[in-house]
């Protein structure tokens, strides 16, 4: 009857304790959306470009190459594969945490009680064999097996082992997301270079040109048809097109060195084939459809991750006001004496222990993590939702700048050749006297700028390849 009006009171106030510390504070939530449009351009098809292999995408050999050494050696992408190594090991130690925790206990002490207290005078008149007192001082020596497990019944541990699993996979699509700029960032440094060395090739062509009209000027300044003006406006133009060779160089240097740091390795000649650089033609994009971005692209699907592990920190937060129940158990063997310590039944101590621990009063840290976990997992909700609609925009900014840049390319090739002509016009006019200096170097000036600017837009288009390769989640398969 005793034992029974024990265990209802234990049952009271575990229901009491549960009740009181189970109120917790109401908070605003939000649902993440996962819409998006229907399509980038009322097209249906699911043909998706992210699915090719990157090393299918890129056809040109050099560069495969460069793409293959930086993912071996890029030392972002290194340091990202440790931080997967450490999202693992938190998974290893949250699924601890729910386990059993046992251990073995060995010790050897000794211990000196006042004879004049409680204790003293019951060893003082207790004998361990007749004729003798307790031994002063006292040794005790102890070799046990203890465990402590606290009891999961709110799954406060198990959410925080899945919220580590959860992170652990975010860490994955974090090392997905960092090969994807890594491709299209050593694929524009690459196009780049290429752009660069054919502008030093029109350069060198343009400065051949300049210097034999100088010297079609020089000679017509001896027959007396024009000033020293002309001479002088003719050489200050070789000058100032031999000076712009020099910064082409400078940033060929530069753009190969970049390429040599995402590689990871000091600077060095970058192998290339600059010649088809003008010959190379896009390829035929498949976007699909937007609602592929979210299988395809690392950085929607590491969102995707963090807000999972978000959610689970509110549970495991939301877990901390609830009754908490630990048990704890040990089982060896105690003695004064070394000789008695193995001695069966006398010196086997064993100890088996429960506790119930439920916070009541002063919960603000309590609540203060809660809100915090809360407002972290609207962040995450947030952030989600801001990277899905990245995602959009650059696809359909790139698709939009495929479209205009291919119409570029053919109006100012055309605007090319005609300044080409005009070139052999405008010196056949200055030679029989129907053009003045001035005219032929304007036409040599503004053909310059139009082959920079038809060898600018072939690279742009390039780059718009690899963009928008890289904002339909290509490049880490």
């Amino acid at each position: 009857m005793l034992k029974s009006t024990a265990y209802k009171c234990i049952g009271i106030a575990f229901l009491s304790l549960t009740y009181t510390a189970c109120k917790t504070p109401g908070l605003a939530r939000r649902t993440e959306n996962k819409n998006v449009p229907a399509s980038y351009n009322d097209s249906q098809d699911t043909t998706n470009t992210a699915t090719i292999r990157w090393s299918d995408y890129f056809t040109d050999p050099y560069l495969s190459e460069l793409i293959d050494t930086a993912i071996k050696n890029n030392q972002e992408l290194n340091i990202t594969l440790q931080e997967i190594e450490i999202s693992r090991n938190e998974i290893r130690a949250r699924k601890g945490e729910y386990l059993p925790f046992i251990g073995l206990r060995g010790g050897a002490g000794l211990d000196k009680v006042a004879r004049y207290t409680n204790i003293g005078a019951m060893e003082a008149n207790t004998e361990i064999k007749p004729g003798k007192e307790m031994p002063e001082p006292l040794p005790d020596y102890m070799l046990a097996a203890q465990a402590t497990w606290e009891i999961d019944i709110w799954k406060k541990l198990r959410n925080a082992k899945k919220a580590a699993v959860s992170r652990y996979l975010s860490s994955v699509e974090g090392k997905n997301f960092v090969v994807t700029n890594l491709v299209a960032e050593v694929a524009n440094s690459y196009y780049e270079l290429l752009a660069l060395d054919n502008q030093l090739d029109i350069v060198k062509k343009n400065i051949d040109i300049q210097n034999n009209a100088l010297q079609i000027v020089k000679l017509q300044k001896e027959a007396t048809r024009v000033t020293e003006l002309a001479v002088r406006k003719f050489e200050a133009e070789v000058l100032k097109t031999r000076s712009l060779q020099y910064d082409i160089q400078q940033r060929i240097t530069e753009t190969e060195n970049r390429l040599n740091f995402l590689l990871g390795r000091f600077p060095q000649p970058i192998a290339r084939n600059s010649k088809e650089f003008e010959h190379l033609l896009p390829q035929n994009i498949h976007a699909g459809i937007p609602s592929q971005l979210l299988a395809n692209r690392p950085d929607i699907k590491q969102a995707e991750q963090d807000l999972a592990a978000a959610k689970l920190d509110v549970k495991v937060a939301k877990a901390r006001f609830y009754p908490s129940i630990g048990i704890s158990a040990s089982v060896g063997y105690q003695a004064f004496n070394p000789s008695y310590l193995l001695k069966s039944p006398e010196s086997i101590l064993y100890s088996l222990a429960g506790d119930l621990m439920a916070p009541l009063i002063n919960r603000n840290a309590i609540k203060a993590t809660y809100y915090s976990a809360n407002a972290r997992q609207v962040q995450s909700v947030y952030n989600y939702e801001r990277t899905i609609l990245n995602a959009y925009v650059e696809v359909a900014n790139q698709l939009a700048k495929i479209n205009n840049l291919e119409k570029s390319y053919d109006l100012r090739a055309k605007q090319v050749q005609a300044l080409n002509q005009s070139i052999s016009i405008s010196n056949d006019l200055f030679k029989s006297a129907r053009a003045d200096y001035m005219e032929v170097l304007m036409t040599q000036r503004d053909a310059l700028e139009s082959k920079f600017e038809l060898i600018e837009t072939k690279k742009q288009q390039m780059n718009a390849l690899v963009n928008i390769y890289h904002a339909l989640g290509g490049g880490w398969k």
